[in-house]
């Protein structure tokens, strides 16, 4: 079955069979993600799902594709990982989304991009990757048979060839347990209000979070959607315009307690393995999201030594990805930024590698 959306794109919004599986394609990440910030944190997975669905729909409708929503990675694994505050959390958010709307309005997100290289876009993924390894294994030693029994699951589907599901299998144990010891929760539905996890609070901290998951934007969820877009999809979808698309996200979200959003490669690559081709698939995960709003409440049983599992998973994931680069010059740079990130602060790690690779290039041309 197909229909036509032309009020905007001229693309068909297709719902075969590729486009169901191909929803599943973004929900690899976003899921454990999101029920780790809610079991750990106090954002609200009813409110987080909620707009998650909204804009999945929302962009299937304007673009016409099938584009990524998925969550601000570097935040959320500071967040996470302890880091960060709630509060912090929820004011990185804001800022981010604040820069990311102005650089669409001035362009100037495209500029940018030349002056900050792959390497130290790597090394931020590496130092959140290092983060959640950290905050997933002290989760996991609390019960380590527990913890073992979901490794144990997580090895099987990736040894069965579905090392992006792995994360996704573990998730699902830890529902079934939260569903076995808590039973079936009753069917509630969000209440609306202002920052109902918390206010934002405006910190240094934050401010680096903010610098840290702007570098990653500029290059994973910018610069490469738009091409990845182009290459997979013929679509012309400049930098500046997703810019603009996630700085709503974050603007109109999080004050309503959802979580700071961004489009992403990764889920846009997810969602083309699976078969998806149009925003169909947005729709039909869209819709997904929003029928698991009022049963979000089983979050509270999920076990946390699974719940660590999960992060090492998702870290494992991500770092994989962050050391993916050629050279040794290079993967030099991204350990170095990655263990500042781990260390010390993932800001002082972004603008460390930003000038520790101004000066190789320079060298490199003398």
């Amino acid at each position: 079955m197909a229909i036509s959306e032309r009020f905007r794109t001229g693309r068909e919004l297709r719902f075969e069979a590729g486009e169901w599986t191909g929803a599943l394609g973004d929900s690899v990440t976003v899921l454990p993600i999101v029920v780790g910030l809610s079991a750990l944190t106090p954002v609200s997975l009813a409110h987080a799902l909620l707009f998650f669905g909204v804009f999945q729909v929302v962009w299937g409708l304007v673009y016409g594709l099938p584009l990524s929503v998925e969550p601000m990675k570097a935040l959320a694994g500071l967040a996470l990982a302890g880091t960060i505050s709630a509060g912090e959390y929820v004011a990185a958010g804001l800022l981010a989304g604040v820069v990311l709307l102005l650089a669409a309005g001035t362009g100037a997100l495209s500029r940018l991009r030349r002056y900050v290289s792959e390497p130290v876009i790597r090394g931020i993924q590496l130092a959140v990757a290092l983060l959640l390894l950290r905050a997933g294994v002290d989760l996991g030693v609390a019960d380590p048979t527990l913890a073992i029994a979901a490794v144990g699951v997580a090895g099987v589907v990736a040894l069965a060839g579905y090392r992006r599901g792995a994360a996704l299998a573990v998730l699902g144990v830890g529902l079934a347990l939260a569903v076995a010891d808590a039973g079936v929760p009753a069917a509630t539905l969000p209440a609306l209000a202002v920052f109902p996890s918390g206010a934002p609070a405006l910190t240094a901290d934050a401010l680096s979070a903010t610098t840290g998951q702007l570098a990653m934007t500029v290059g994973n969820a910018a610069v490469a959607t738009s091409l990845l877009l182009s290459d997979l999809y013929d679509a012309d979808v400049s930098a500046d315009r997703l810019s603009g698309s996630m700085g709503a996200m974050c603007l109109s979200a999080v004050p309503l307690g959802g979580i700071p959003m961004c489009h992403g490669s990764g889920g846009l690559a997810g969602k083309h393995a699976f078969g998806a081709r149009t925003g169909g698939a947005n729709l039909v995960l869209g819709g997904l999201y929003l029928a698991a709003v009022p049963f979000a409440g089983v979050v509270a049983a999920f076990p946390m030594a699974v719940l660590g599992v999960l992060l090492v998973v998702v870290a494992v994931h991500l770092g994989r990805r962050a050391v993916d680069v050629e050279g040794r010059r290079a993967l030099a740079l991204v350990a170095l930024v990655g263990c500042v990130g781990l260390l010390w602060n993932v800001g002082a790690a972004f603008l460390l590698g930003v000038g520790v690779d101004a000066v190789r290039r320079r060298l490199a041309a003398t």
